[in-house]
C-alpha cells in the first residue's frame, strides 16, 4: 500500500463524524489532564476540573444543537436563547419547588410536582413563548428578528427581577376548562408561589442527578460506588465530586440525543423545507411551501429546545437569579455556533465543545494550576500599579494582576477569536459541511447516470 493510500485513508477516517468528535474531545480532555500533571494538580482538583469541563462541553453542545437548528437550517437570526433558558429553568421551579416555604431566598413554594413535571411543563413554556415571539416575528428577516428576540429576552429578565411576581396566591383549584370540557384540574397545597424578585429562588426541589437515579433505581448501588471511592482514592468526602462527572456525563447523553433528533429533523421533509427556507425564503414559497408555518414550527422546536437547555444548565447550581441570564450567554453560544460553523450539527458540537474547553474554562484553568503551583501573593489593586513593577524589572505582579481579572480577559481572547474567524474562516470548521437542501447528492451524477450522459452523446464514459 503506498503512502498516498494511506493517507487517503487517514484523511478518510476523519471524514466520519464519530472519529472527528472523538478526536476533538480526547484532544481536549488529554491536554487539561497532562497540564494538571506538569503543574502537579491533586486528584480531586482534576477530576474536578474534568467535571466542569464536560458539564460546559455538554451544555454548549447542546445549545449549539439548539441554535443551528434555528439558523444553521432556517436562517432565523435569534439573539434571545437566555431568555428561553430562564423560562425553562424558572418554571420547573415554580411546578416542582416544595409548596412549604423555608425563608430568605426560598420564601417563595412551589406546587411541589415531581421534576419530571417540572421540567415537561418547562419546555412546553419555553416553546409556547417561542410562539409568541414568532407570530409577529414572522415577516421580520436578519437583523430585525434579531432585534425583537434580543428584545425579549431583556423583557424576560426584567420581569423575574420584579417584584410584582415576586410571590402571590395560588387559587385554591387551578383548572383548564375549553368548550365547557375540563381538560386540566389541581388543587396546590402551596399558598403562595413566583419568580423570586432580584433575590431569586433556591431550587430546593430533588437534585435532577438524584431524580433520575431513583428513577432507573440506581441510587442505592450509586451510594454504594461513592463509599467505594471514598476508602480508596479521595478520603475527604468525594461525592460532589463525582455527581459532576456523572451529570456532565448525563448533559453528554442529552446532547446525543439531541444530535440524533436534529439529525432525523434535517434529512426529514420538513428539514429539507428548513434548508430551502435558508437558502431562498421567495423560492420555496413560489414552490408552494407556507414557508411562515415551517419557520413557526422550527422556532417553536428550537425554543423548546432552549428551554430545556435552561433546565439541564442551572437546575444542578441549587438556586437562579435574574442576572444570571443576562444576554451574554446567547452570544457565547452564538460563538460556538459560529466556530464549529453553522448548518452542521457536528460542526455545532465541536464548537461548543471548543469554545467550553479552550475559551471558557481554559483560562480559568490556567489560573487554577498556576495558582496551586507557585505562591504569587496578593494581585495589585490595579492595572497602574502592575504595570509600574516592571520599572524595577519584575514582571510578577503584572502576572498575577492578569490571572486575577481572568475574567475579564477570557472576554478579550473571545473577541479576538471571534474577529480573526470572520476575517479567516466565516463558515467555521465545518460550514463547508452544511448540508443541502436536496434529498440526494446533486453534485456529481452516480455511475449509471453519467453512462447514460456519455452514451447520449455517443462517446464512452472515460
Amino acid at each position: 500500500m503506498s503512502v498516498d493510500d494511506l493517507r487517503g485513508r487517514f484523511e478518510g477516517l476523519f471524514e466520519r463524524d464519530v472519529t472527528l468528535v472523538l478526536a476533538v474531545l480526547g484532544t481536549i480532555y488529554l491536554a487539561y489532564v497532562l497540564a494538571g500533571v506538569a503543574f502537579g494538580y491533586g486528584l480531586r482538583g482534576q477530576l474536578n476540573s474534568i467535571a466542569n469541563l464536560t458539564f460546559y462541553v455538554g451544555a454548549f453542545g447542546m445549545l449549539a444543537l439548539a441554535l443551528n437548528l434555528h439558523w444553521g437550517y432556517t436562517g432565523l437570526f435569534n439573539i434571545g436563547i437566555v431568555g428561553f433558558m430562564g423560562i425553562g429553568v424558572y418554571v420547573t421551579a415554580l411546578v416542582s419547588k416544595p409548596p412549604v416555604a423555608q425563608g430568605g431566598a426560598a420564601q417563595v413554594g412551589g406546587l411541589g410536582l415531581p421534576l419530571g413535571v417540572g421540567m415537561l411543563a418547562g419546555v412546553v413554556v419555553a416553546g409556547g413563548f417561542g410562539l409568541l415571539v414568532a407570530l409577529p416575528a414572522l415577516r421580520l428577516r436578519a437583523d430585525y428578528l434579531a432585534i425583537v428576540t434580543v428584545a425579549f429576552s431583556e423583557i424576560i429578565r426584567f420581569t423575574m427581577m420584579s417584584r410584582t411576581f415576586q410571590s402571590y396566591t395560588v387559587p385554591d383549584t387551578i383548572d383548564l376548562t375549553v368548550a365547557g370540557v375540563q381538560l386540566f384540574s389541581l388543587d396546590p397545597t402551596a399558598d403562595t408561589i413566583g419568580l423570586g424578585g432580584g433575590g431569586g429562588l433556591i431550587l430546593n426541589y430533588a437534585d435532577p442527578l438524584e431524580a433520575l437515579l431513583r428513577t432507573l433505581f440506581l441510587w442505592e448501588p450509586y451510594l454504594g460506588f461513592v463509599a467505594f471511592v471514598q476508602r480508596t482514592l479521595i478520603p475527604n468526602n468525594p461525592k460532589p465530586v463525582i455527581d459532576g462527572l456523572l451529570y456532565g456525563i448525563v448533559l453528554l447523553i442529552g446532547v446525543g440525543l439531541f444530535y440524533l433528533l436534529l439529525s432525523r429533523t434535517g434529512k426529514s421533509p420538513f428539514g429539507r423545507v428548513l434548508k430551502a427556507i435558508r437558502e431562498d425564503e421567495d423560492v420555496a414559497n413560489a414552490l408552494g411551501k407556507d414557508t411562515d408555518r415551517f419557520k413557526l414550527t422550527a422556532f417553536v422546536l428550537g425554543s423548546a429546545l432552549m428551554g430545556l437547555g435552561g433546565i439541564l444548565w442551572y437546575s444542578s447550581r441549587g438556586s437562579i437569579t435574574p442576572p444570571s441570564f443576562r444576554p451574554n450567554i446567547t452570544f457565547f453560544v452564538w460563538i460556538a455556533l459560529i466556530i464549529g460553523g453553522a448548518g452542521s450539527n457536528t460542526g455545532s458540537f465541536l464548537g461548543g465543545a471548543i469554545f467550553a474547553g479552550l475559551l471558557y474554562e481554559g483560562p480559568r484553568y490556567v489560573k487554577n494550576l498556576v495558582e496551586a503551583a507557585f505562591n504569587l501573593g496578593d494581585a495589585p489593586r490595579n492595572f497602574g500599579e502592575a504595570v509600574a513593577a516592571f520599572g524595577s524589572l519584575d514582571p510578577v505582579p503584572f502576572l498575577v494582576y492578569t490571572l486575577d481579572s481572568v475574567s475579564q480577559l477570557r472576554l478579550v481572547i473571545m473577541g479576538v477569536v471571534l474577529i480573526w474567524l470572520m476575517h479567516n474562516r466565516p463558515e467555521g470548521l465545518l460550514g463547508h459541511r452544511k448540508e443541502t437542501a436536496s434529498s440526494v447528492d446533486l453534485t456529481r451524477p452516480s455511475g449509471g447516470d453519467a453512462g447514460n450522459a456519455a452514451a447520449a452523446d455517443g462517446g464512452e464514459n472515460r
